[in-house]
């Protein structure tokens, strides 16, 4: 692809997301990406910077083939190679392409558990997530327009507009947000299917389909207890979805809550690093917490569920203790207006 707007991407990439310095060294991951374009200008501004850019490129086809055959012996030496590989660098970029999303669909979700604990988990969950500067996101493909209902060009234009947005300028909107969240005492989340209060008791239910160990699940609903998922369920897949909340002890505790802030991202494509984003959502996430908003949650689970609460999906209010903060997708106080822009 030839479009000088992959500059301004890995521009945004190096400079904000990394801040990668002089003498730092850069891991870059790349999934089945049709082209190497991205990775190029990563590598020519990283060593522009002073960096020392180390790449990896893999393809899904040869990781499907990797799970699915794999043993603990051998998932285990690829998650101590690259656990080593992680903890010589002080940051990440990865990029995923979707040449099919249905890749894993049919590994065993035993053996795709058994990524996870051995190679996923020590090196994600423990290096890079907590001690690199780090940032994943997707790369437009055929298959990716495919999932979100667009043409390649018209979704090549809302990627770009998503991801080269004015990231700076978003992080001082969200500084009234981060205030009220970080003063609130009680929350309330309510929606269609969804009245929940934390600390956590009540009921959510999702209406963002998810895609999550190569299978799609669909109507996913939790209903908590002391903060534990007591009873999960879905349209489609029920027991597959309790055996994941089942991978270990904290896969049925919270470790992740987010508000949904980026309004260029308008309607779910079947994509995580798009769909947790969407403005008006919200994503309540089972698994494993991050350290530097720590609730001491650990799992090898991570998984972004995502409610949006605008009037096409059904509408929905979030409350900070006893104040409505947002109704339908749209923030009600004054000095959280700015998060507004853009809203349809």
């Amino acid at each position: 692809m030839n479009d000088p707007r992959i500059q301004r991407l890995a521009e945004i990439l190096i400079d904000h997301s990394c801040q990668l310095k002089s003498g730092e060294k850069l891991l870059i991951e790349a999934i089945d990406l049709p082209e190497p374009d991205l990775v190029c200008r990563l590598i020519e501004l990283a060593a522009a910077r002073g960096a020392h850019p180390l790449v990896s490129w893999k393809s899904n086809t040869v990781l499907r083939s990797l799970y699915a055959t794999g043993t603990e012996v051998n998932l285990a030496l690829a998650g101590d190679v690259e656990r080593y590989r992680m903890e010589q660098v002080q940051a990440y970029i990865g990029i995923r392409g979707t040449a099919n999303s249905s890749q894993f669909a049919d590994v065993p979700l035993a053996k795709m558990d058994l990524y996870q604990q051995h190679w996923w988990h020590p090196v994600h969950s423990k290096v890079r997530v907590p001690k690199t500067r780090w940032v994943v996101l997707r790369y437009p493909t055929h298959g990716m327009a495919q999932s979100a209902n667009m043409s390649t060009q018209a979704f090549e234009d809302y990627y770009f507009s998503v991801c080269t947005a004015d990231y700076e300028q978003m992080a001082r909107d969200q500084q009234p947000l981060v205030a009220r969240m970080e003063a609130a005492d009680r929350v309330r989340i309510v929606a269609p299917g969804t009245d929940l209060e934390f600390s956590i008791h009540g009921v959510i239910r999702y209406n963002t389909r998810s895609l999550y160990q190569g299978t799609v699940f669909e109507g996913i609903e939790f209903e908590f207890r002391d903060g534990r998922i007591v009873r999960a369920t879905c349209s489609n897949e029920p027991a597959k979805l309790n055996q994941v909340l089942d991978a270990d002890e904290g896969a049925r505790y919270i470790g992740e809550w987010s508000i949904g802030c980026n309004n260029r991202v308008k309607r779910p494509m079947l994509d995580t690093l798009f769909d947790e984003k969407i403005g008006g959502s919200i994503h309540l996430t089972p698994g494993q917490a991050y350290e530097e908003c720590d609730n001491g949650n650990r799992s090898r689970v991570h998984w972004d569920l995502v409610l949006i609460q605008t009037p096409a999906y059904g509408g929905g209010e979030i409350w900070f203790d006893g104040e409505l903060l947002r109704q339908d997708g749209r923030f009600v106080p004054a000095d959280l207006q700015g998060l507004n822009a853009g809203l349809e």
